[in-house]
């Protein structure tokens, strides 16, 4: 249904395009909204906000999930821009943001009081740490896995809704030995977290989930209050997300997600791209909207990012375009090795900066963060500021979690993880004195007050005593910055001792978390906000407009950002896409939508490079290949950077002819076709037969079993299967 509101004060005519109109004015149903890079997303989903509440919609009723706490609230407070603070109203946050309060109130039907903590992952590492340490599991003379990876294993099983067991046979299948142990730490780990009123990341979906599937009148009664639901960057959803969606909207299917397949990059979090393209098959009825007008680069960026994507496997198709005239066709250079591509890149970013482009209006984006080790040095060789996206969080420091003990304990006197962190800071207090405390605080239906009597050694009753006073004062404060406040006044003497190496600099962060409190007026909404969304570290990972620095980051990390000029470097086969998704088709397919994304980021121009020579760990050197993804584009996308001498693009030979051109694009049908010798790469099935035996790097030697197509072929390997291969990656050979 499609409803227009004569009398509204907004021309939404006027601030829309055609597309983006008829996304905002599809009121009731379920409604997919296919938004290409740069299309104004974050603007259609504003103004249907607003349109909802022009139609007599309660701003209560409307629930809106996005993947940041500031995309919820840039977009809410944009809506109360254009309407008024009642859009305000609207519940908007992430998915773990409103399943965190929402099982506040319902947590109880899966056996948790209100005040249960939610652990970040160093916490959450910590207790399968402590686990892994009372069970005694050890790895029959070899190393068990580490708490980090028993941890991704737990929360991949829960992310990727793969059964664990299965999970480990597929991608941890070097630990299969350990499988008995890992699930004792698996269950003991759950039990744990319900002993303790604990929550981490991944429990709040489950929670939250399993609370709307059992119990038919709490789904009801929360899809009866959030009758209009929108989602932001559907491509992202786990599986898990996806049927919450489904739950929340079992009472009317208003559902609009908007998204775009083309950009779903994130499978290694547990993203589903299954999700976006099943959307209609699970909502039937569902109206498809596509967002193909770009409004940040150039057509001729446009034309090369549109032939990019059309080579997906899987897609909705669209084409975006562009009004943006006066652009360039974006750069490919060659370089010798990484060495010359740094100083390439480089030199650009200096010529760009001397045009008037300021340093934080460029970026250079990579595959992997290794990529740009050459560029570092070059840069700094050359006083160029830059800031490489990473880090730690604020929250994720130790002086800063100590902090956070103490408050954890005010709301959940219970926490045991919190507990055990406090009492280990007192001198003369060890592992197992803090453990026998802990274990006397779970027997106990008043923990403080338990403490006050517990029979504290001579040796450290003193600092014992002290900290309790702490506590008990910390009940008594009115707000979080007293509370913090009365903390450090307990804290400073034992942050001094415990950090005595490095506390000056250190301070800078307890300073900071002083001003992020004091915009708190209530504990829990800080503890729930720290949790769910950290704030980042001291200094921060991303560029400042009044440093003006340049941006190094991960395709992953620039996802949402755009800057005028872009480099993107590394395209080298085997460097992106990896070498390690060679052999699998919807990795390959991932890391196509992966380039996509960096290359959409440019608004004027867009660079690409590629060493032509890479040096192995074991030093030797090895010849690299242009990646396929733009190998096999059509001529005349990409202008090559023009050469003298040196290498030779298409061949990887030297030469000191005169100026070369890399050959880009894809073959002329009129070449004529040659004959495969034993050892040479395989480019087409048009060489092959069934039953021919190949070679392949990764799984050795097999049978042609079906040819699909001019570029994909199934081939039986006796160690590993059955494998479908597509011909641009996988560098087959005949035998």
């Amino acid at each position: 249904m499609t409803t227009e509101n004569q009398n509204s004060s907004i021309s939404y005519a006027h601030e829309l395009n055609e597309a983006q109109l008829e996304a905002v004015n599809t009121v009731q149903g379920p409604i997919l909204v296919i938004a290409g890079a740069g299309s104004g997303k974050t603007r259609t989903l504003v103004y249907r906000l607003v349109h909802l509440v022009e139609q007599g919609i309660s701003p209560e009723n409307i629930l809106l999930l996005t993947f940041t706490r500031k995309a919820a609230q840039e977009m809410i407070g944009r809506a109360a821009g254009l309407l008024g603070d009642s859009c305000r109203r609207v519940m908007g946050g992430t998915f773990h943001a409103v399943a965190n309060l929402l099982l506040r109130r319902y947590g109880h039907y899966v056996g948790y009081a209100p005040n249960f903590t939610i652990l970040d992952r160093a916490d959450a590492e910590g207790i399968v740490n402590l686990i892994k340490s009372s069970l005694g599991v050890s790895g029959a003379g070899k190393r068990f896995p580490s708490k980090r990876v028993i941890l991704n294993i737990i929360s991949g099983s829960v992310n990727k809704s793969l059964p664990f067991d299965e999970l480990i046979h597929s991608q941890y299948f070097h630990l299969i030995e350990f499988m008995d142990d890992l699930r004792r730490i698996r269950d003991h780990y759950h039990q744990f977290k319900k002993d303790h009123g604990l929550m981490d990341y991944d429990d709040l979906l489950v929670h939250f989930h399993t609370v709307l599937a059992e119990n038919e009148e709490v789904r009801r009664e929360i899809s009866s209050r959030f009758r209009y639901v929108m989602v932001d960057e559907y491509q992202d959803t786990n599986h898990i997300q996806a049927a919450i969606i489904r739950l929340i909207a079992s009472e009317h299917d208003n559902v609009m997600v908007v998204g775009d397949d083309s950009q779903s990059i994130y499978s290694f979090r547990g993203a589903d791209f299954r999700n976006i393209m099943d959307f209609p098959k699970i909502f039937l009825g569902t109206k498809m909207v596509r967002l193909e007008q770009n409004y940040r680069s150039s057509r001729e960026i446009l034309e090369a990012t549109n032939a990019i994507i059309a080579q997906a496997e899987e897609k909705y198709t669209k084409n975006l375009f562009s009004t943006i005239s006066g652009g360039e066709k974006p750069m490919l250079y060659g370089a010798r090795d990484e060495g010359e591509q740094a100083r390439y890149v480089t030199k650009k970013i200096i010529e760009r900066h001397e045009k008037g482009i300021p340093y934080h209006e460029m970026a250079v984006l990579f595959r992997s963060g290794f990529h740009s080790y050459k560029l570092e040095l070059e840069l700094a060789s050359r006083k160029i500021k830059f800031e490489k996206r990473g880090g730690l969080k604020l929250t994720e420091s130790a002086h800063i979690k100590d902090v956070l003990s103490f408050l954890r304990l005010v709301s959940n006197d219970s926490d045991s993880l919190s507990w055990n962190r406090v009492l280990l800071q007192l001198p003369k207090v060890g592992p197992k004195t803090a453990q026998k405390i802990v274990a006397d605080l779970r027997t106990s239906d008043n923990p403080l007050e338990a403490l006050k009597k517990y029979p504290a050694a001579p040796a450290w009753r003193n600092h014992f005593k002290e900290l309790l006073d702490m506590i008990f004062d910390l009940r008594k404060k009115s707000t979080p910055l007293s509370q913090f406040e009365r903390i450090m006044e307990y804290y400073q003497p034992v942050f001094e001792r415990l950090y005595h190496d490095d506390f000056p600099s250190r301070t800078r962060d307890l300073e900071q978390l002083k001003a992020i409190i004091g915009d708190y007026s209530d504990l829990q909404a800080f503890l729930n906000d720290t949790a769910l969304d950290p704030p980042s570290a001291s200094v921060d990972v991303f560029a400042d407009p009044q440093q003006d620095t340049l941006v190094l980051s991960t395709v992953h990390s620039a996802k949402g950002l755009e800057w005028d000029t872009v480099f993107v470097i590394h395209l080298a086969d085997g460097k992106f896409p990896s070498s390690h998704a060679a052999a699998f088709p919807e990795q390959l397919e991932e890391e196509r939508r992966l380039l996509y994304v960096a290359a959409t980021r440019a608004k004027s121009r867009l660079i690409f490079s590629y060493p032509r020579e890479s040096i192995a760990p074991d030093r030797t050197r090895h010849f690299c290949y242009l990646t396929p993804f733009l190998a096999t584009l059509p001529s005349g996308l990409l202008c090559p950077v023009k050469k003298r001498g040196g290498w030779n693009f298409a061949d990887n030979s030297f030469s000191t002819g005169e100026d070369e051109f890399e050959k880009i694009g894809s073959s002329s049908p009129d070449e004529p076709e040659k004959t495969v010798s034993s050892g040479e790469k395989i480019i087409s099935t048009k060489f092959l037969s069934p039953g021919m035996q190949v070679r392949h790097g990764f799984f050795g030697c097999g049978s042609v079993k079906k040819i699909k197509g001019d570029k994909t072929v199934d081939v039986f390997f006796p160690r590993h299967g059955l494998k479908t291969l597509r011909l641009d990656y996988a560098k087959l050979e005949s035998c």
